[in-house]
């Protein structure tokens, strides 16, 4: 890479960073070209991207981010998994982690708090950003429903007597 080329690598990388939710530093080393594609497309249908990166220009690219915290982390094989769902990066790349040996996580970043190994696992256990929205939907949902059968019951408890009154008769 000439330096131009640099340049323009690392105003991307800046760029990618500034505008992401979440971080997820990664070593690959050992991983096929098969399982790089696999784990990128498993990103991609979260909204998220991969992409492999020179130590030098990812501790450039992360300054006046807030992902500046994650410098320690770029040493060997790196990649770095983003995504602006604030779980889904650290989601997938736990997941195939967990079936991929050769994937290993060494840190990540979650706005301005920079995590280890174990805040990116606790950050993959949350539920994803649709799954809070759909319970949340419920919840609201829940008290209209609860009201509609307590003022139905004694419509209901009426037509079961005089259902019964008649069997009886």
């Amino acid at each position: 890479m000439n330096r131009n080329e640099k340049q323009q690598a690392v105003e991307e990388l800046n760029s990618t960073l500034s505008s992401s939710e979440s971080v997820v530093v990664c070593h690959y080393k050992g991983l096929t070209v098969k399982d790089i594609t696999e784990f990128r497309a498993q990103l991609r249908a979260e909204g998220g991207t991969f992409k492999v990166t020179k130590n030098t220009l990812a501790k450039l690219a992360s300054e006046g981010t807030s992902y500046e915290g994650l410098k320690d982390l770029f040493t060997g094989p790196t990649g770095i998994a983003v995504s602006n769902d604030p779980v889904a990066a650290a989601k997938v790349a736990y997941n195939f982690a967990k079936e991929n040996n050769n994937l290993v996580i060494l840190g990540g970043g979650l706005g301005t708090k920079v995590l280890d190994v174990a805040g990116v696992e606790a950050l993959a256990k949350l539920p994803s950003l649709d799954e809070v929205r759909a319970k949340l939907a419920a919840l609201l949902v829940a008290p209209a429903t609860k009201i509609a059968r307590v003022v139905a019951a004694p419509a209901v408890q009426l037509v079961n007597v005089t259902k019964a009154q008649g069997e009886t008769a």
